[in-house]
């Protein structure tokens, strides 16, 4: 069993199309749903909680999916969690197509959070399973680029179909064949990566001896095997390092949070069209991801804690 990109191109291509339609799902809820929040779906003019209500109840499923992801691909294989996130997912386009009140909009959300946690993930490490360790940060950098051009892109493109089919017609048919695609395609082209993480596995046991041998550097009171319980204390705030990353994501969240919620709302209101309004917020996903296929490949050369402290 052979590991790297190279070898196993078909697959990482398989799973950055996967992520790329991951992307373009988060990304047909970005633009149209919260500029048309008080035209289509009855938000009062100024009602800041309920149109972050969304938002929030996206990031909190989301996170708490992410951190049971892991577990789970363990438990069932991470081809079956990826195709699980899409089942999800299949609902949301018609729940927003008959939305009669926002608050199916959240709810609709919640189901995202489930898919996004569920397949963002898996397209993730499934890459990361495939791959030699020298080249983690050009494939995170790969999965992160796929990601937000999908993002970036459905804002573009459900602009132009809500203009031209309507709103709620637009976000449904979109929805549908983004959705739809990457169903079948999970089900039918992607395999199961578990295999060479097993793989890798046992050849860190066979290297155990040797001094040379990479070990994992827990802070004491932190048993050899951390399970779930540990490993939250650990990556929080057990370990100074890991809580200035989590911070560091925290705040990154923060900001796309604030693309997400008011950029739409705020130009809407000053008559940019919904495509005008997809190009401007598309900007940032775009800038994003072009900038993630190139830091990627350098965090593998120069490190990634300058890179972190660059960007913050």
């Amino acid at each position: 069993m052979e590991f790297g990109i190279r070898a196993n191109l078909v697959q990482v291509l398989h799973q950055l199309l996967q992520v790329l339609l991951v992307g373009m799902t988060i990304g047909m809820m970005r633009n149209v749903v919260p500029a048309l929040a008080e035209t289509e779906f009855g938000v009062p003019r100024g009602s800041f909680m309920l149109l972050a209500a969304f938002v929030v109840a996206f990031g909190f499923v989301k996170g708490a999916m992410n951190f049971v992801a892991g577990r789970l691909a363990e438990r069932l294989e991470r081809r079956l969690v990826l195709l699980i996130g899409w089942l999800v997912a299949l609902p949301i386009p018609v729940i927003v197509y008959l939305a009669p009140s926002w608050s199916w909009i959240v709810a609709a959300t919640v189901l995202l959070g489930v898919n996004q946690g569920l397949t963002w993930s898996m397209t993730q490490t499934a890459k990361l399973d495939l791959t030699r360790a020298d080249q983690r940060g050009l494939v995170i950098g790969l999965n992160e680029f796929s990601g937000y051009v999908g993002v970036a892109a459905a804002g573009v493109l459900t602009g132009y179909a809500a203009s031209l089919l309507g709103p709620r017609e637009g976000l449904l048919w979109f929805g549908l064949a983004v959705i739809g695609t990457a169903t079948l395609l999970a089900w039918q082209a992607v395999a199961e990566t578990l295999p060479w993480a097993h793989a890798e596995a046992k050849q860190r046991l066979a290297a155990a001896a040797s001094a040379q041998a990479l070990r994992p550097r827990y802070p004491s009171g932190v048993s050899d095997r951390p399970g779930t319980a540990e490993i939250l204390w650990l990556m929080s705030w057990g370990d100074r390092r890991m809580a200035a990353l989590c911070q560091a994501g925290l705040v990154e969240k923060f900001v796309d949070a604030l693309v997400w919620a008011f950029w739409p709302v705020y130009l809407h209101e000053r008559g940019v069209s919904l495509p005008g309004i997809g190009w401007i917020v598309g900007v940032y996903g775009f800038t994003l991801g072009a900038a993630q296929f190139f830091t990627g490949r350098l965090s593998d050369r120069m490190g990634r804690h300058r890179l972190n402290v660059g960007g913050m």
